[in-house]
C-alpha cells in the first residue's frame, strides 16, 4: 500500500504491518539521511474518508521510542516530502503506535504510517523541523529555471559603449528579460498552472 524513498538512495515498498492499520518501515543510515519520501502505491486506495498519519522514530535504547509527527498522506494528496535532518532525538509527542519493537541497530531509524480519519489528520500538528517548503516541487523549479536563465544571461551584458558591431548577432536589452522574468513570477504566484491555459 505505502512505499518509502530515502534521500534518492533507498526505495522501500515492504512495510512491516505491525497492526490492521500500522506500518512501518526501517531507515537504515538514518544519520546522512536529509529527506524521505512517503508515497501510496496505488494499488490500495485509503478508504473513503481515512488518510496516513507519517511519523518518525529515532533509535534510542535507553528512553523506549519517541515518536514524531512528520505530516499525512491521502488519496488526493499520494505522497510526502519530510525533512528528518533537523529533527531532534528524544523530542516527541502522542502517537498511535504504543512500544513497537525497536530495531537493535543503532543506526536504525523508523517511520511509521497510521491510518486515522482525514478529519484528524488536519488537527494535528507536525514537528516543525519536519516542514519541507510548501511550495510544491514544479512551482521551485520554474522560479530556479527563470532564476538560472536571468543570471546566465546577465552574465552576458556588455553596455552600448562595449558593443562591437555583428550583423550576423542579435542583441536583447537586459531590461526586457528582467521584465519578462517579474511578470512571469508574478503569474506564477497568482496560478501556478497558467501556463496551461
Amino acid at each position: 500500500m505505502f512505499g518509502c524513498l530515502v534521500a534518492g538512495r533507498l526505495v522501500q515498498t515492504d512495510a512491516q504491518q505491525v497492526a490492521n492499520d500500522k506500518f512501518i518501515f526501517n531507515l537504515p543510515d538514518y544519520e546522512s539521511v536529509n529527506h524521505v519520501v512517503i508515497f501510496m502505491l496505488g494499488t490500495v486506495p485509503f478508504p473513503t474518508g481515512m488518510g496516513g498519519a507519517v511519523y518518525f522514530s529515532f533509535p534510542d535504547p535507553n528512553s523506549g521510542q519517541v515518536w514524531q509527527l512528520l505530516g499525512f498522506i491521502t488519496n488526493e494528496k499520494p505522497s510526502a516530502i519530510f525533512k528528518i535532518s533537523g529533527l531532534k532525538a528524544g523530542e516527541g509527542g502522542v502517537h498511535p503506535f504504543g512500544m513497537m519493537p525497536v530495531s537493535q541497530a543503532p543506526s536504525v531509524a523508523q517511520v511509521g504510517v497510521s491510518v486515522e480519519a482525514v478529519d484528524q489528520l488536519a488537527q494535528q500538528t507536525p514537528a516543525a523541523a519536519a516542514a519541507v517548503s510548501t511550495l510544491d516541487t514544479f512551482t521551485q523549479f520554474t522560479q530556479k529555471m527563470l532564476e538560472s536563465l536571468y543570471n546566465f544571461t546577465s552574465s552576458f551584458a556588455v553596455s552600448q559603449a562595449q558593443m562591437t558591431p555583428n550583423p550576423s548577432e542579435m542583441f536583447i536589452p537586459a531590461s526586457s528579460i528582467l521584465k519578462w522574468y517579474e511578470n512571469f513570477q508574478r503569474r506564477m504566484q497568482q496560478n501556478p498552472y497558467f501556463w496551461k491555459s
